[in-house]
Protein backbone atom coordinates (compact mmCIF):
# COMPACT_ATOMS: atom_id res chain seq x y z
CA UNK A 1 0.00 0.00 0.00
CA UNK A 2 1.22 3.36 -0.96
CA UNK A 3 2.45 5.84 1.72
CA UNK A 4 1.51 9.21 1.47
CA UNK A 5 5.18 10.37 0.64
CA UNK A 6 4.85 8.10 -2.52
CA UNK A 7 0.80 9.16 -2.98
CA UNK A 8 3.04 12.86 -3.07
CA UNK A 9 5.52 11.92 -5.49
CA UNK A 10 2.79 10.24 -7.97
CA UNK A 11 0.79 13.57 -7.82
CA UNK A 12 3.54 15.72 -8.35
CA UNK A 13 4.71 13.88 -11.42
CA UNK A 14 3.61 15.26 -14.83
CA UNK A 15 0.89 12.86 -16.71
CA UNK A 16 1.95 11.41 -19.83
CA UNK A 17 5.84 11.57 -19.37
CA UNK A 18 6.32 8.27 -21.22
CA UNK A 19 3.90 9.26 -24.19
CA UNK A 20 5.94 12.23 -24.74
CA UNK A 21 9.11 10.37 -24.73
CA UNK A 22 7.93 7.90 -27.02
CA UNK A 23 6.43 10.72 -29.59
CA UNK A 24 10.20 12.72 -29.22
CA UNK A 25 11.90 9.45 -30.26
CA UNK A 26 9.46 8.96 -33.13
CA UNK A 27 9.96 12.32 -33.80
CA UNK A 28 13.82 11.96 -34.00
CA UNK A 29 13.81 9.23 -35.82
CA UNK A 30 11.75 10.74 -38.38
CA UNK A 31 14.28 13.79 -38.68
CA UNK A 32 16.70 11.13 -39.07
CA UNK A 33 15.24 8.97 -41.51
CA UNK A 34 16.30 11.18 -45.07
CA UNK A 35 19.77 11.36 -44.06
CA UNK A 36 19.68 7.18 -42.87
CA UNK A 37 17.38 5.95 -46.22
CA UNK A 38 20.71 7.23 -48.61
CA UNK A 39 23.49 5.23 -46.61
CA UNK A 40 21.14 2.16 -46.50
CA UNK A 41 20.32 2.21 -50.03
CA UNK A 42 23.64 3.48 -51.74
CA UNK A 43 26.29 2.13 -49.12
CA UNK A 44 25.24 -0.02 -46.90
CA UNK A 45 22.95 -2.26 -49.93
CA UNK A 46 25.28 -2.26 -52.28
CA UNK A 47 28.04 -3.52 -49.76
CA UNK A 48 25.69 -6.29 -48.74
CA UNK A 49 25.11 -7.51 -52.06
CA UNK A 50 28.90 -7.36 -53.40
CA UNK A 51 29.39 -9.61 -50.33
CA UNK A 52 26.55 -12.15 -51.61
CA UNK A 53 27.89 -11.96 -54.70
CA UNK A 54 31.31 -13.15 -54.08
CA UNK A 55 30.39 -16.45 -52.77
CA UNK A 56 28.58 -17.13 -56.67
CA UNK A 57 30.02 -17.41 -60.00
CA UNK A 58 28.22 -14.61 -61.49
CA UNK A 59 29.56 -13.58 -65.04
CA UNK A 60 28.15 -10.98 -67.49
CA UNK A 61 27.15 -12.83 -70.99
CA UNK A 62 26.13 -16.34 -69.54
CA UNK A 63 22.84 -17.81 -70.13
CA UNK A 64 22.68 -20.03 -67.13
CA UNK A 65 21.43 -19.37 -64.03
CA UNK A 66 23.92 -17.96 -61.46
CA UNK A 67 25.07 -20.44 -58.88
CA UNK A 68 26.65 -20.12 -55.06
CA UNK A 69 29.54 -21.95 -54.85
CA UNK A 70 30.45 -20.91 -51.86
CA UNK A 71 34.24 -19.74 -51.13
CA UNK A 72 35.66 -21.06 -53.83
CA UNK A 73 36.19 -17.24 -55.27
CA UNK A 74 38.11 -16.57 -52.39
CA UNK A 75 40.09 -19.96 -52.41
CA UNK A 76 41.00 -18.93 -56.21
CA UNK A 77 42.54 -15.54 -55.02
CA UNK A 78 44.61 -16.67 -51.97
CA UNK A 79 46.55 -18.35 -55.31
CA UNK A 80 45.98 -15.68 -57.95
CA UNK A 81 49.56 -14.00 -58.17
CA UNK A 82 48.64 -11.44 -59.59
CA UNK A 83 45.69 -9.94 -57.24
CA UNK A 84 48.62 -10.00 -55.07
CA UNK A 85 50.99 -8.37 -56.77
CA UNK A 86 48.54 -5.20 -57.36
CA UNK A 87 47.99 -4.91 -53.31
CA UNK A 88 51.80 -4.69 -53.19
CA UNK A 89 51.51 -2.02 -55.65
CA UNK A 90 48.96 -0.81 -53.43
CA UNK A 91 50.41 -0.91 -50.60
CA UNK A 92 53.13 0.83 -51.70
CA UNK A 93 51.38 3.05 -53.59
CA UNK A 94 49.25 4.02 -50.24
CA UNK A 95 52.36 4.65 -48.20
CA UNK A 96 54.77 6.10 -50.88
CA UNK A 97 51.37 8.80 -51.35
CA UNK A 98 50.38 8.89 -47.15
CA UNK A 99 53.52 9.85 -46.01
CA UNK A 100 55.45 12.65 -48.46
CA UNK A 101 51.71 13.92 -48.29
CA UNK A 102 51.78 14.30 -44.68
CA UNK A 103 55.24 15.97 -44.32
CA UNK A 104 54.66 18.61 -46.99
CA UNK A 105 51.59 19.32 -45.83
CA UNK A 106 52.52 19.94 -42.17
CA UNK A 107 55.35 22.15 -43.45
CA UNK A 108 52.87 24.09 -45.64
CA UNK A 109 50.55 24.50 -42.78
CA UNK A 110 53.29 25.56 -40.42
CA UNK A 111 53.71 28.48 -43.25
CA UNK A 112 50.35 29.70 -43.62
CA UNK A 113 50.06 30.09 -40.09
CA UNK A 114 52.46 32.65 -39.54
CA UNK A 115 51.53 36.02 -40.59
CA UNK A 116 52.78 36.57 -44.12
CA UNK A 117 51.96 38.75 -46.50
CA UNK A 118 48.52 37.89 -48.64
CA UNK A 119 48.34 34.95 -46.85
CA UNK A 120 44.56 34.72 -47.91
CA UNK A 121 45.52 34.79 -51.32
CA UNK A 122 48.09 32.10 -50.37
CA UNK A 123 45.51 30.04 -48.67
CA UNK A 124 42.96 30.02 -51.67
CA UNK A 125 46.06 29.14 -54.25
CA UNK A 126 46.85 26.12 -51.63
CA UNK A 127 43.75 24.36 -51.83
CA UNK A 128 43.17 24.82 -55.46
CA UNK A 129 44.20 21.21 -56.16
CA UNK A 130 41.41 19.78 -53.99
CA UNK A 131 38.60 21.91 -55.72
CA UNK A 132 40.12 19.89 -58.96
CA UNK A 133 38.39 16.78 -60.29
CA UNK A 134 40.75 13.82 -60.18
CA UNK A 135 40.17 13.58 -64.16
CA UNK A 136 41.10 16.46 -64.49
CA UNK A 137 44.41 16.40 -62.45
CA UNK A 138 44.58 13.57 -63.95
CA UNK A 139 44.84 15.17 -67.53
CA UNK A 140 46.88 17.80 -66.34
CA UNK A 141 49.67 16.14 -65.41
CA UNK A 142 49.43 13.87 -68.61
CA UNK A 143 50.33 16.72 -70.09
CA UNK A 144 53.27 17.67 -68.20
CA UNK A 145 54.59 14.32 -68.15
CA UNK A 146 53.97 14.09 -72.28
CA UNK A 147 57.27 12.60 -73.39
CA UNK A 148 57.29 14.82 -76.79
CA UNK A 149 55.87 18.40 -75.52
CA UNK A 150 55.59 18.76 -71.57
CA UNK A 151 56.91 20.86 -69.43
CA UNK A 152 59.06 18.36 -67.56
CA UNK A 153 61.19 17.23 -70.92
CA UNK A 154 60.95 20.49 -72.20
CA UNK A 155 62.48 21.73 -68.60
CA UNK A 156 65.30 18.75 -68.35
CA UNK A 157 66.60 19.37 -71.83
CA UNK A 158 66.80 23.45 -71.33
CA UNK A 159 68.93 22.38 -68.27
CA UNK A 160 71.39 19.99 -70.35
CA UNK A 161 70.61 17.64 -68.42
CA UNK A 162 68.83 15.04 -71.35
CA UNK A 163 66.54 14.20 -74.14
CA UNK A 164 64.03 13.44 -71.28
CA UNK A 165 61.59 10.62 -71.09
CA UNK A 166 58.81 8.58 -71.33
CA UNK A 167 57.48 9.15 -67.71
CA UNK A 168 54.48 7.26 -67.40
CA UNK A 169 55.83 4.58 -70.02
CA UNK A 170 58.70 3.69 -68.11
CA UNK A 171 58.83 0.35 -66.00
CA UNK A 172 60.84 2.24 -63.42
CA UNK A 173 59.58 5.67 -63.70
CA UNK A 174 55.63 5.20 -63.92
CA UNK A 175 55.09 4.61 -60.22
CA UNK A 176 56.99 7.33 -59.08
CA UNK A 177 55.64 9.51 -61.44
CA UNK A 178 51.87 8.44 -60.13
CA UNK A 179 53.17 8.96 -56.71
CA UNK A 180 54.05 12.63 -57.22
CA UNK A 181 50.66 13.39 -58.84
CA UNK A 182 48.90 11.54 -55.59
CA UNK A 183 50.66 13.77 -53.18
CA UNK A 184 50.33 17.02 -55.45
CA UNK A 185 46.54 15.93 -55.43
CA UNK A 186 45.90 15.59 -51.82
CA UNK A 187 48.03 17.81 -50.22
CA UNK A 188 45.33 20.19 -49.77
CA UNK A 189 42.88 18.61 -47.60
CA UNK A 190 45.51 17.05 -45.10
CA UNK A 191 46.96 21.33 -44.99
CA UNK A 192 43.56 22.35 -43.91
CA UNK A 193 43.18 19.76 -41.32
CA UNK A 194 46.57 20.49 -39.76
CA UNK A 195 46.05 24.29 -40.42
CA UNK A 196 42.75 24.01 -38.28
CA UNK A 197 44.95 22.46 -35.83
CA UNK A 198 47.20 24.59 -35.66
CA UNK A 199 44.90 27.88 -35.50
CA UNK A 200 42.96 26.27 -32.22
CA UNK A 201 46.17 25.65 -30.63
CA UNK A 202 46.55 29.02 -27.81
CA UNK A 203 49.10 31.35 -29.29
CA UNK A 204 49.70 31.98 -24.94
CA UNK A 205 51.36 28.36 -24.97
CA UNK A 206 53.97 29.71 -27.55
CA UNK A 207 54.98 32.97 -26.25
CA UNK A 208 55.61 31.39 -22.53
CA UNK A 209 57.88 28.74 -24.51
CA UNK A 210 59.88 31.42 -25.79
CA UNK A 211 59.96 33.55 -23.12
CA UNK A 212 61.20 30.43 -21.54
CA UNK A 213 63.97 30.50 -23.61
CA UNK A 214 62.82 27.43 -25.81
CA UNK A 215 63.71 27.53 -29.74
CA UNK A 216 61.67 27.38 -32.49
CA UNK A 217 62.17 22.78 -32.84
CA UNK A 218 61.16 23.07 -29.09
CA UNK A 219 58.56 24.83 -29.10
CA UNK A 220 56.73 22.59 -31.96
CA UNK A 221 57.85 19.37 -30.00
CA UNK A 222 56.46 20.51 -26.58
CA UNK A 223 53.70 22.40 -27.95
CA UNK A 224 52.88 22.37 -31.40
CA UNK A 225 52.79 19.03 -31.98
CA UNK A 226 50.94 17.46 -28.75
CA UNK A 227 47.95 19.59 -30.22
CA UNK A 228 48.52 18.50 -33.78
CA UNK A 229 48.79 14.85 -32.85
CA UNK A 230 44.91 13.62 -32.72
CA UNK A 231 44.18 15.41 -35.81
CA UNK A 232 47.64 14.26 -37.41
CA UNK A 233 46.49 10.79 -36.34
CA UNK A 234 43.05 10.92 -37.73
CA UNK A 235 44.16 12.36 -40.95
CA UNK A 236 46.96 9.93 -41.68
CA UNK A 237 44.72 7.42 -41.44
CA UNK A 238 42.24 8.56 -43.13
CA UNK A 239 44.35 9.34 -46.15
CA UNK A 240 45.80 6.32 -46.21
CA UNK A 241 42.07 4.37 -46.38
CA UNK A 242 41.12 7.01 -49.57
CA UNK A 243 44.85 6.23 -51.01
CA UNK A 244 44.77 2.43 -50.82
CA UNK A 245 41.17 2.77 -52.68
CA UNK A 246 42.47 5.51 -55.66
CA UNK A 247 40.91 4.27 -59.22
CA UNK A 248 40.54 7.58 -61.35
CA UNK A 249 43.15 9.03 -61.17
CA UNK A 250 45.67 6.02 -61.59
CA UNK A 251 43.05 4.28 -64.15
CA UNK A 252 43.32 8.43 -66.32
CA UNK A 253 47.42 8.38 -66.14
CA UNK A 254 48.63 4.74 -66.83
CA UNK A 255 45.27 2.25 -66.80
CA UNK A 256 47.42 0.21 -64.78
CA UNK A 257 50.63 -0.45 -67.00
CA UNK A 258 53.08 -0.37 -67.89
CA UNK A 259 53.17 -3.98 -67.22
CA UNK A 260 50.93 -3.86 -64.48
CA UNK A 261 53.60 -1.66 -62.47
CA UNK A 262 51.02 0.78 -61.57
CA UNK A 263 47.77 -1.90 -61.47
CA UNK A 264 46.24 -0.80 -57.79
CA UNK A 265 44.02 -3.47 -56.96
CA UNK A 266 40.51 -1.35 -57.24
CA UNK A 267 42.18 -1.43 -60.92
CA UNK A 268 42.57 -5.15 -60.99
CA UNK A 269 39.24 -5.14 -59.16
CA UNK A 270 37.46 -3.25 -61.88
CA UNK A 271 38.85 -4.90 -65.26
CA UNK A 272 37.89 -8.44 -63.68
CA UNK A 273 34.79 -7.12 -63.46
CA UNK A 274 34.42 -4.99 -66.47
CA UNK A 275 36.59 -5.70 -68.58
CA UNK A 276 36.31 -9.84 -68.68
CA UNK A 277 33.22 -9.99 -66.50
CA UNK A 278 34.29 -11.83 -63.54
CA UNK A 279 31.69 -10.00 -61.43
CA UNK A 280 31.81 -12.37 -58.66
CA UNK A 281 35.66 -13.08 -58.48
CA UNK A 282 35.37 -9.67 -58.70
CA UNK A 283 33.14 -9.01 -55.44
CA UNK A 284 35.62 -11.28 -53.53
CA UNK A 285 38.94 -8.89 -54.73
CA UNK A 286 36.38 -5.95 -52.94
CA UNK A 287 35.32 -8.24 -50.06
CA UNK A 288 39.43 -8.53 -49.43
CA UNK A 289 39.71 -4.93 -49.64
CA UNK A 290 36.90 -3.91 -47.82
CA UNK A 291 38.30 -6.36 -44.92
CA UNK A 292 41.66 -5.10 -45.13
CA UNK A 293 40.46 -1.30 -44.41
CA UNK A 294 38.33 -2.77 -41.66
CA UNK A 295 40.90 -3.84 -39.91
CA UNK A 296 43.31 -1.13 -40.00
CA UNK A 297 40.10 0.80 -38.90
CA UNK A 298 40.11 -1.46 -35.81
CA UNK A 299 43.72 -0.78 -35.18
CA UNK A 300 43.26 2.84 -35.15
CA UNK A 301 40.05 2.95 -33.16
CA UNK A 302 42.15 0.35 -31.14
CA UNK A 303 44.81 3.28 -30.32
CA UNK A 304 42.89 6.33 -29.85
CA UNK A 305 41.43 4.14 -27.32
CA UNK A 306 44.52 2.93 -25.53
CA UNK A 307 45.67 6.63 -25.96
CA UNK A 308 42.64 8.52 -24.35
CA UNK A 309 43.05 5.51 -21.96
CA UNK A 310 46.34 6.57 -20.84
CA UNK A 311 45.61 9.77 -20.81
Amino acid sequence: MPTATEGTRTARRPAGTGAQRTVTAHGAWFLVLPAVIPVLVLSVGPLVYGILLAFTDAQSGRTEPTRWIGALNFSDLLHDTLFWESFRIGLVWAVGVTVPQFLLALGLALLLNEDLRLRPLARALAIVPWAMPEVVVAVMWRLVYDPDAGILNETVRDLGLGDGRDWLSGLGTALPAVIVVGVWAGMPQTTVALLAGLQNTPRELHEAAAVDGAGAWRRFRAVTWPALRPIALAITALNLIWNFNSFALVYVLTNGGPGGRTRLPMLFAYEEAFRYGQFGYAAAMGCVMVAVVSVCLACFLAGRIRGGGDA
